[in-house]
């Protein structure tokens, strides 16, 4: 990360200065980039959002990403979409599931229909999958 992505982190999450290094921030950029996000879309995403960091990897974030493969997202798409939308992950998993899961019954989950509403409220959200009806 240069310089300014770690002020910026720091300046959002303060809290950063109380993870371990080994335990917390070494095994969240391995799996990042396991998932195929590179060195810098790493760093956009935890500059982006820094409470990813304090996220449990095995049971917060790991079984959130195992949910958009589930549905059908490849590695490539959900690590394009984690560069977009890193707060994507701290959203809950009944919140994930149940808008996936209605995106899929339309017919319209598709990569972009999924950035678009996960960023909605629930009434935007109910109004926009209200015209496939």
């Amino acid at each position: 990360m240069s310089d300014a992505q770690v002020a910026k982190v720091i300046a959002r999450c303060p809290q950063m200065f109380g993870l371990s290094l080994d335990r917390k921030l070494k095994p969240l950029v391995y799996w990042l980039s396991e998932i195929g996000m590179s060195d810098a879309q790493v760093a956009k995403a935890i500059a982006t959002c820094p409470s990813l960091c304090g996220l449990s990897l095995p049971s917060n974030l790991m079984p959130k990403v195992q949910l958009l493969h589930d549905v059908g997202f490849s590695d490539a798409q959900i690590a394009s979409t984690l560069t977009v939308i890193p707060a994507l992950l701290t959203y809950s998993s009944k919140r994930l599931a149940h808008r996936l899961s209605v995106l899929q019954a339309q017919g319209v989950l598709t990569e972009t229909s999924m950035r678009t509403c996960m960023k909605m409220n629930d009434a935007k959200f109910a109004h926009f999958v209200a015209r496939f009806d």
